[in-house]
This record gives structure tokens, C-alpha cells and sequence, in this order.
């Protein structure tokens, strides 16, 4: 089974410059960013089913990549 990538400037490719401007610049962003990519790697294992987990813990772990990737969003667009 083939895992799709989620990170950041694969799902927002259009603001690449902004991600790079904004992780030397901003140390909220920095964080949300890396926590963002730490949840992505989690949810990445476990949908190839190397940290088997219930299903209900990989959903939530969705959930909070999906609230850090719009607050991120929300980031980048400001800083256009």
C-alpha cells in the first residue's frame, strides 16, 4: 500500500517561500510546523501499519493534524 506524504509544503506547494520565511522568523509558526510534521509521521506509521494502533486513535490524530494544518494555512495567508 502506497502512503501518500502530507507534509506541509507538498499539501501547500504554492507557499513554499512563506514556509521558509515564516519557520526563521516566527517562533509560533516554527512550533505549530513542527508539531504539525511530528503528527504526520505518526499518522504516516500508522496507516502503513508499523505502530498498529486502534482506529479511533489514528482518527483523532487526523483531527489534530487537520487543526494544524489550518492554522498554519491561516499563517501563510496573513503573511502574503
Amino acid at each position: 500500500m502506497s502512503i501518500e506524504h502530507h507534509d506541509l509544503v507538498h499539501e501547500l506547494p504554492e507557499f513554499r517561500e512563506e514556509i521558509h520565511q515564516l519557520k526563521m522568523s516566527d517562533a509560533h509558526f516554527s512550533k505549530l510546523f513542527d508539531e504539525y510534521h511530528v503528527v504526520t509521521k505518526q499518522v504516516e506509521k500508522m496507516e502503513a501499519e508499523i505502530e498498529p494502533v486502534a482506529t479511533k486513535v489514528e482518527e483523532e490524530l487526523k483531527v489534530k493534524r487537520l487543526h494544524l494544518k489550518d492554522q498554519l494555512y491561516a499563517m501563510l495567508r496573513a503573511a502574503k
